[in-house]
């Protein structure tokens, strides 16, 4: 089945052979199928996971996100008003629907961004955070509570 991951990656794979046009099309398509915002410069880890097939997520094209990221429905990642740089993410990051991201920040590794959960400064790795402006509610975390069984499907 087509989705916008395999879109990307093929529009990435397009895009590192220096055959931009038609990696921004595939961009395009995305945006038009799928309604979601993926640009083909984007680099993304392996395991990379879309809540509801990326319906409403949005991410800047300088964008850098690590190994076994998953984001809900409605997620926007991108820069400051008149600010050039963008979010790092890290691995093992789940970040909730309606969430905004953004400002020269690192999210660190194992990392849960509640649902609508305005970031703007950088998270250190093992916590939980939710709210707006967001509170971090849990730190230590241990990966055994965030990783799903390989064999079911979460979306």
């Amino acid at each position: 089945m087509l989705s916008p991951i395999k879109i990307y990656k093929f529009s990435h794979y397009l895009f590192k052979k220096k055959f931009i046009k038609a990696a921004k099309f595939l961009t395009y398509v995305n945006r038009v199928v799928f309604s979601v915002w993926i640009p083909h410069s984007v680099i993304i880890g392996e395991n990379f996971k879309l809540g509801y097939l990326g319906l409403g997520i949005v991410i800047h094209h300088n964008c850098k996100i690590g190994n076994n990221v998953t984001i809900a429905q409605n997620v926007t990642i991108g820069r400051n008003f008149g600010d050039n740089y963008v979010p790092k993410i890290g691995d093992d990051v789940y970040i909730g629907t309606g969430s905004v991201v953004f400002g020269e920040i690192t999210i660190g590794n194992n990392v849960i961004i509640g649902s609508n959960t305005v970031v703007n400064k950088n998270i250190p790795d093992n916590c939980t955070v939710v709210g707006n402006p967001f509170k971090v509610i849990q730190t230590n975390r241990t990966k055994k509570y965030y990783q799903l069984d390989e064999n079911r499907e979460i979306f």
